[in-house]
């Protein structure tokens, strides 16, 4: 594996994020100075929070699972997300709604789900659903070591008996008839292959190992933190200033000083001038290639992951068919992915994800108030309306994603909204993501494994990258594990204990009377005492 070469005492991390958060802790753990800068107030990144009329939105990520890879975060300064963030395991899952009116709850226990999916769809369909657990599982084994948690120098380490084994257990082909082999209803399917959206390629045209994520979904638990996502980034945030980091909050980075193919400092748009020995880079693509000077050259351009609009309803009631989460399928599947990845139409007949974090945590609504979270996937801005197109179109959109909700049962939704915020593909690419999403480039086979934009940087020694535009790509899992990989790229793997880390029982207690301290007390920011004050 490649690393850093020369000194790397002092690392400034860009972007406070999950993936920045990540790689400061590990970072921290292996006896490095970090300055983390923010251009924001507080931690976060696309896992930040949103106050409006007394509500409290998370601005991103709604679903956490994987959380013993938080955790490896926390524990690399001696630390532990449980003492930080209170975790509650949702069941079910989620909610699956169907055009034809039909419900399914979707547990990661694998005896409840498969008595549920005997009540939906028969005995058939319960053993196939057992078959495809199993099938899961091995692929989650055959991949995470080798093809998920691993830094790529080229495409030879994939020549390693575990691709056999992924081959073996069908993995390069079509997601959606790898799944067809272990259960024919074709509402069970749409549970276990929707999640390709996320790597932003329709399940037909998926590689089936692009099921793992499948697994993190319906087999390897799916939890909230108590006080909404936003709950993480600010615990590590906490951890890592008990654990030394300096935070830089309300500073963008706007110029790296470079010489003899080293970052040497990085300026702040405060002024300031930090000097260091290494820099992680974890804004979107553009963000990073406009501060390296370029982009690297690729064979065929970057494809960008389908984008969203996001209803942001603080509402007066809620309906007791909704779950934490819901999953609203319409009647059409394929020409959806069709019009989100190909046509760059809207939706005709959408699929939406539902969230009610209130379910779990009345506190982010006002007394008596609900909080509803509605995800609408859309074309990005390449592919579809452009930025400007979303100016008007976004109100109308808006309007017709509240009607079709009222069509499927949530009668009174739109009347029952007091507060709101509408974020569309605009905001997204106002913040630099590219081509307008959240969910950065597409996982196609050209753009996974060796073959995805490296963290490396060529002709720049010292600058490494994280977040989901680099390995291993994009969801929360994923983005944890990246900024793990970019701390390796700096330190090789040297996990010393920095001094006056935190440590075991000595650890300041986040909880109190079994619940987390409150969100901006874990968050608090720790400024250097010369740090700018604002």
């Amino acid at each position: 594996m490649r690393t850093v070469p020369g000194p790397t005492g002092h690392v400034v991390v860009v972007g406070a994020g999950l993936s920045g958060l990540a790689a400061a802790l590990h970072l921290l753990g292996a006896s490095r100075q970090v300055t983390v800068v923010e251009r924001e107030a507080g931690p976060g990144g696309r896992a930040g929070r949103r106050e409006f009329g007394g509500f409290t939105a998370d601005t991103g990520p709604t679903v956490l699972t994987m959380p013993h890879l938080a955790d490896e975060a926390f524990a690399a300064v001696g630390d532990s997300l449980h003492r930080r963030v209170e975790l509650v395991p949702l069941t079910p899952a989620y909610r699956a709604g169907f055009a034809d009116g039909s419900r399914i709850d979707v547990h990661t226990d694998g005896d409840a789900m498969e008595e549920e999916v005997r009540r939906f769809a028969g005995p058939a369909e319960a053993a196939g659903y057992r078959e495809l657990r199993s099938w899961l599982k091995k692929l989650y084994r055959a991949q995470m070591n080798r093809f998920i948690d691993a830094n790529f120098d080229s495409p030879f380490p994939l020549l390693h008996p575990d691709l056999a084994r992924l081959a073996a257990l069908g993995g390069f082909g079509r997601l959606d008839r790898r799944i067809g082999r272990y259960l024919s209803d074709e509402r069970l399917r749409r549970i276990f292959s929707f999640q390709s959206l996320y790597a932003g390629v329709a399940p037909a045209r998926a590689l089936a190992a692009y099921a793992v994520i499948a697994y993190m979904d319906t087999v390897a638990g799916v939890y909230f933190p108590r006080g909404g996502m936003h709950a993480l980034p600010a615990a590590m945030a906490a951890a890592a200033g008990d654990a030394g980091a300096d935070f830089r909050w309300s500073a963008s980075v706007t110029e790296l000083e470079r010489s003899a193919g080293r970052v040497r400092a990085v300026r702040l748009s405060t002024g300031e001038r930090i000097a260091c020995d290494a820099v992680v880079l974890t804004p979107d693509l553009p963000v990073a290639h406009r501060l390296l000077g370029r982009a690297p050259r690729r064979p065929l351009a970057l494809r960008h992951s389908p984008s969203a609009v996001v209803l942001h309803a603080g509402t007066d009631r809620t309906w007791p068919e909704l779950a934490h989460h819901t999953l609203s399928f319409g009647a059409a599947w394929e020409g959806t992915f069709e019009e989100l990845t190909r046509t760059g139409r809207l939706m005709s007949d959408p699929s939406l994800l539902i969230t009610r974090p209130t379910a779990h945590d009345p506190s982010l609504a006002p007394a008596g108030r609900h909080l509803h979270y509605v995800l609408a996937p859309c074309p990005n801005t390449v592919t579809g309306p452009s930025v400007r197109d979303w100016a008007e179109l976004g109100p109308r959109y808006r309007d017709s994603v509240v009607a079709e909700l009222e069509r499927r049962g949530l009668t009174g939704f739109g009347a029952a909204i007091e507060r709101e915020v509408l974020v569309t593909p605009a905001d997204w690419a106002a913040q630099g993501h590219g081509a307008g999403t959240p969910f950065s480039v597409s996982h196609t086979f050209a753009q996974t494994g060796p073959f995805r934009p490296r963290n490396m940087v060529r002709g720049v020694d010292n600058v490494v990258l994280a977040g989901c535009g680099t390995t291993p790509g994009v969801g929360v899992p994923t983005v944890l594990i990246s900024g793990k990989l970019a701390a390796a790229r700096i330190t090789g793997g040297d996990r010393r204990r920095p001094p006056g880390a935190v440590r075991g029982a000595a650890a300041a207690p986040a909880v109190r009377a079994g619940r987390p301290v409150a969100a901006a007390e874990a968050a608090r920011p720790r400024t250097a005492p010369e740090a700018p004050t604002r």
